[in-house]
């Protein structure tokens, strides 16, 4: 399961996973629709394709594609390989309508994020080491740290990047 960066706007101009699953009409194959607009489909080497835009503000999407012995097999029909390439240009042209961001700009978002929650581990790391070796240190501030700790730990089992504000709060607490 990968999630996307949506940019602003996107959501509401496109009508939400309404206007997300019309879209997938335009993309794939076989496009069915749950009550809550989360759609299922399938094209050519993409085997199944499910997505649907989260409520903060992501486009969350889960893809499986063929392997092994279906995709040489699929390869080694007429106009195979083709139709694989087709698939991956219409998976590309339907990531980029639905988040409004190319491929490169998906990628510098996804680096971005990926530096947020690095830059919280080092901090989570750094602050139980302080802890650890600190004498000065009260405990009201060790609960403190740890309450923040908790925190920034939630967000990142969530999916979600914590702002730099927050872990330059744990950085200065202690």
């Amino acid at each position: 399961m990968e999630r996307f960066e949506v940019k602003r706007g996107v959501i509401k101009s496109m009508g939400g996973n309404a206007g997300l699953a019309k879209l997938a009409t335009q993309h794939f194959n076989d496009v069915e629709v749950n009550a809550d607009g989360v759609f299922t489909a399938s094209f050519a080497i993409l085997t199944s394709v499910t997505a649907e835009y989260t409520d903060d503000g992501k486009l969350q999407v889960d893809v499986e594609q063929m392997k092994g012995d279906d995709l040489s097999s699929f390869l080694s029909q007429d106009g195979g390989r083709e139709k694989a390439m087709q698939s991956r240009q219409r998976w590309s042209m339907f990531l980029d309508e639905a988040t409004g961001y190319s491929a490169k700009q998906r990628g510098d978002k996804a680096k971005e994020q990926a530096k947020k929650f690095s830059k919280a581990r080092s901090a989570i790391k750094m602050a139980h080491k302080s802890i650890e070796m600190s004498s000065t240190v009260t405990q009201e501030t060790i609960d403190k740290a740890h309450e923040m700790i908790a925190e920034l730990e939630k967000m990142m089992e969530e999916g979600t990047a914590p702002s730099e504000g927050r872990v330059k709060k744990l950085n200065d607490l202690l």
